[in-house]
């Protein structure tokens, strides 16, 4: 067994130089040359294949990347015929240490949206008050930089690490459906990872660290409700046609309730656990009014509730359904006296982590279709559906890690917290290694405003965010050199046959 005594550690005063200095030098522009790149996820870009902004962003990164010249780092873009690429990058540990970190970003955007602020916009990066605003940087752009300048940074100081794989896939906003291949693809050069830090997640506030210990699953599915085969003259139908929009609002009824927006469906509930309802504490306390006004509230707006505690679960272990799309209403400015003859709306049901999916998939369906009103063509399509996720039990090392690097980087000790969002890439990995300590954490806090206009990564929150990393990479070492024992074998021990 070695003596932690005997091991570097972390300069902090010299680690919050370091990246002050690198952000200044050499991430601000390379962050905001990879934000002016419209590079959308696959689902929402027809041309994902062909018009090269994905490679571009792809370019920016990894010159970037090139241009640090990490020690044993090795860098290689996969791709493979329609598939999105990914990023795959390996940093050499200390010499016989055969642990393996692995973590987790992506690249890819969501849509532009609009409501962005005079000056500001999807593809214009832009730094006001601390923040570069711009579609992408805080989701989830800054990962690659975060992960690579925390790793150069050990490098620098001569702060010992273990075997690090870094992975940022293009395709998460679009359920990650080609990473599983990436990873079967380098399972050898992956191994199997005693840590997972992932960099695409949430935070309470500004001011310290976040964990989120749960995420939300999802089901999208698209509600269809025809009642003509085109429209007709509303002065005529009306009063003869039921309307396809009022048809929709009853079958939604059979699965909201419309005044409390609680879910009907039995199946899409689970018990909370108490220590996750203890951490939902925990964030209300710390946050307490933030929370809510974090939220840009149009008018006189109100929460669902007074409860910020309960507000929390509800956003992090209850379903609810938000309606995120409809087709078949013109633009009032563009709206004729017709009756329409068919709405079609999309429907994002956010699941309990630990909910399976199987069943609601299975009977959702039958519920908004069976005995339609007034026999109206009517027809319910599952387009995707994702199982949330739990991450295991901290171990004391990483739970003493975690929270000593937020109190040495923000001045205030960590917190954990459910997050609403879905990362499928989590839930794939628990799966696979279910013996691994995961650390899934990110820069989305109040008014960050990911998928949706004025979405900024908040600098100083990258900074200390990237040396919280850094730290707890070397905490990592430390422990399995400690500890005298291989973290991965025992993770091997604990994972699912392959």
């Amino acid at each position: 067994m070695a003596d932690s005594k005997t091991i570097p550690q972390l300069d902090a005063a010299a680690a919050k130089a370091y990246v002050e200095a690198a952000w200044s030098q050499h991430i601000e522009a390379a962050l905001s040359a990879y934000i002016a790149v419209p590079n959308q996820s696959p689902q929402f870009d027809d041309e994902f294949f062909t018009n090269g902004h994905t490679e571009k962003a792809i370019k920016i990164m990894t010159d970037w990347v090139e241009a640090q010249k990490v020690p044993g780092l090795k860098m290689e873009v996969l791709s493979a015929p329609n598939r999105t690429p990914l990023i795959f990058i390996t940093v050499d540990g200390e010499p016989g240490c055969n642990e393996t970190v692995l973590a987790y970003g992506h690249l890819d955007k969501q849509p532009p949206f609009v409501g962005w602020l005079p000056g500001l916009g999807p593809h214009t990066p832009v730094i006001r008050d601390g923040k570069l605003y711009g579609r992408g940087g805080a989701d989830d752009g800054y990962a690659i930089f975060a992960a690579v300048t925390a790793i150069k940074l050990l490098k620098e100081q001569k702060v010992p690490h273990a075997r690090i794989v870094i992975m940022i896939e293009a395709c998460e906003e679009s359920g990650s459906r080609d990473l599983m291949y990436y990873v079967e693809l380098k399972s050898k050069e992956i191994g199997v990872p005693s840590l997972v830090v992932c960099l695409d997640s949430g935070c309470g506030n500004y001011e310290q660290m976040w964990l989120t210990t749960s995420l939300r699953g999802m089901l999208l599915g698209e509600l269809r409700v025809k009642v003509l085969t085109e429209g007709v003259h509303s002065g005529t139908a009306s009063g003869v046609v039921p309307s396809s929009f009022r048809i929709i609002r009853e079958l939604l009824d059979r699965i909201e309730d419309s005044k409390t927006g609680k879910i009907l469906v039995k199946e899409a509930y689970v018990d909370i656990p108490e220590k996750y309802r203890k951490y939902a504490q925990q964030a209300a306390e710390t946050i307490g009014d933030q929370y809510l006004e974090a939220f840009p509230w149009a008018g006189s707006t109100k929460p669902m509730g007074g409860d910020l505690t309960e507000l929390i679960l509800n956003a992090s272990w209850r379903p609810t359904i938000s309606y995120t799309g409809i087709d078949g209403i013109p633009s009032c400015a563009q709206a004729g006296n017709v009756l329409r003859p068919e709405t079609a709306i999309r429907l994002s049901i956010r699941l309990p982590p630990t909910l399976p999916v199987e069943p609601l998939v299975e009977v959702l369906p039958k519920i908004l279709t069976k005995d339609p009103p007034y026999g109206a063509e009517v027809s319910f399509k599952i387009v995707k559906a994702n199982k949330g996720w739990c991450a295991p039990p901290m171990e004391h090392w990483l739970e003493e890690a975690v929270d000593n690097a937020s109190k040495t980087f923000f001045g205030k000790g960590a917190r954990l917290v459910g997050e609403g969002g879905s990362i499928p890439f989590m839930g794939m990995l628990g799966s696979r290694y279910p013996g691994t300590q995961f650390v899934v954490t990110g820069v989305l806090g109040p008014h960050s405003n990911a998928h949706g206009p004025n979405e900024f990564l908040h600098i100083g929150m990258f900074k200390n965010l990237t040396c919280c990393v850094s730290y707890i990479l070397a905490q990592h070492y430390k422990h399995v050199v400690v500890a005298g024992k291989s973290c991965t074998e025992a993770a091997e021990s604990a994972s699912l046959p392959q």
